[in-house]
């Protein structure tokens, strides 16, 4: 693929300057089409296991909590350095900015070696405790002892995506991230069926595409103006730490608690049995194969704020939240219909003549539907909150959804509602959410207006 190369200037004067339409628009798409492929593959391992049994598909489902694990640290540092480069940029200041880059890539990779030597060692307990049963527990440890091996390049892959789209160059990101996705889609059916290695070639599959999206990415720091990696930049001192903890912190809550979620969701499925498990499994990767999509947009969001933010221009902050909200509260609603009408064949592409995991999982889809077009004010709000560093209000939120509601919910509503209390949980828990959004975010808006008038007088 051709990318036309960007000086950091080009960048700073695009980012605030260009209409805030055509601009959020241009590079969204990049990270849409990287939010979808992924999610793309994330389903495709889905797919390709759900012709082999039940059982491996309820274990791809349950390491995937640990892999949210894995990727919330990846989140924590990307984040948490990408926001401090964006501000940095957009104030001129190139030396931090360089010097962030690289402390948050090696700080990542570390993390993730340490990820997987424990998780290696505790490899038998960590998969009872992610939820699986006795019957499921074969296929986990399989497929995790795989995973696991990825994690250093799991992490620092998502830190060097997220600081070369903070940059405004979103097609570089794309390049290496979906490379990566589509050389897993190809090796799964090889690797599954062709070599016959079942759930362990599917991790192997996923574990090579991670390796390939690191290494293109970090060749990609090298070209187009996007700063580069270098060890003798690496800077851990507090200062720095402190800015990543501050940026990093709601996305590692929010993908922590999101791990935590789905860990006591599959417990609370088990009770009901194997096909629960599954077609819950199946529900939570439908549910973010649709919000990759706004996910993908909000990115696109992301660095026109933290650029204009550093640089005063609070008006384009506000114009580019309310427009993506707009054109995500348009999407979800459309995706909500097709997917309430059409619920039973949906899940029944991942888990075709097994009835009871297709009643679980189009009851539960349905249930979650009801409450996507939500998630958009949500979804926004927070990755503006988190860029602009209002780290405790971008915490809260990201701390609602998976935790703060959900938590205590789904111990509550199975005890009344049985599997039903399991299926609603979700959507009862995304509806308190958006209300606790709206007086978190408007008080920001209206302070950055207030910010906005006090400049022109």
């Amino acid at each position: 693929m051709l990318i036309r190369p960007h000086t950091a200037k080009e960048n700073y004067e695009q980012l605030t300057t260009a209409p805030i339409p055509g601009l959020i628009t241009k590079l969204a798409i990049p990270t849409i089409i990287s939010m979808l492929v992924t999610a793309f593959y994330n389903m495709a391992d889905t797919y390709f296991v759900g012709k082999i049994n039940t059982q491996s598909t309820a274990a791809v489902g349950i390491v995937f909590s640990l892999m949210s694990i894995i990727q919330a640290v990846g989140f924590f540092f990307g984040h948490g350095s990408g926001n401090f480069i964006s501000r940095r940029l957009g104030a001129k200041d190139i030396d931090n900015a360089e010097k962030m880059a690289t402390t948050g890539f090696l700080m990542a990779f570390i993390t993730g070696c340490i990820l997987a030597v424990v998780g290696l060692v505790f490899l038998t307990p960590l998969s009872l405790m992610l939820g699986s049963t006795p019957t499921i527990l074969p296929y986990t440890e399989r497929y995790l002892g795989i995973i696991l091996l990825g994690a250093p390049f799991m992490t620092s892959s998502l830190v060097l995506n997220n600081q070369i789209r903070f940059q405004g160059n979103a097609a570089y990101a794309m390049v290496g991230i979906v490379s990566g996705a589509v050389l897993n889609v190809a090796l799964d059916p090889l690797f599954i069926f062709v070599c016959d290695m079942g759930v362990s070639g599917a991790a192997l599959a996923t574990v090579l595409s991670q390796i390939c999206s690191f290494a293109l990415l970090l060749y990609m720091t090298t070209k187009g103006g996007n700063l580069s990696i270098h060890y003798k930049r690496f800077t851990p001192t507090w200062t720095f730490i402190k800015e990543i903890i501050g940026g990093g912190t709601p996305s590692l809550t929010r993908q922590g608690l999101a791990s935590l979620s789905t860990i006591l969701l599959n417990v609370a499925a088990g009770g009901y049995g194997d096909a629960a498990i599954a077609g819950m499994s199946i529900v939570s990767r439908i549910g973010m194969f649709i919000n990759s999509f706004l996910i993908g947009f909000g990115q696109g969001f992301q660095p026109v704020c933290g650029f204009c933010y550093g640089a005063s221009l609070y008006g384009r902050v506000r114009q580019g939240f309310w427009f993506c909200v707009k054109i995500g509260v348009v999407f979800l609603s459309m995706c909500a219909l097709l997917g309430f009408g059409y619920a039973e064949e949906i899940v029944e592409l991942f888990r075709r003549g097994d009835p009871a995991v297709v009643a679980t999982g189009a009851s539960a889809l349905r249930w979650q539907l009801i409450t996507y077009p939500l998630g958009s004010f949500v979804i926004i709000s927070n990755m503006m909150l988190q860029t602009i560093r209002k780290s405790v209000r971008a915490t809260i939120l990201s701390s609602a959804r998976q935790g703060l509601f959900f938590l205590p919910l789904i111990f509550i509503l199975p005890h009344f509602f049985g599997l039903l209390g399991v299926e609603m949980c979700q959507a009862v828990s995304d509806m308190c959410t958006f209300l606790l959004a709206i007086p978190l975010t408007l008080g920001v808006l209206m302070e950055m207006k207030r910010q906005e008038n006090d400049l022109k007088n």
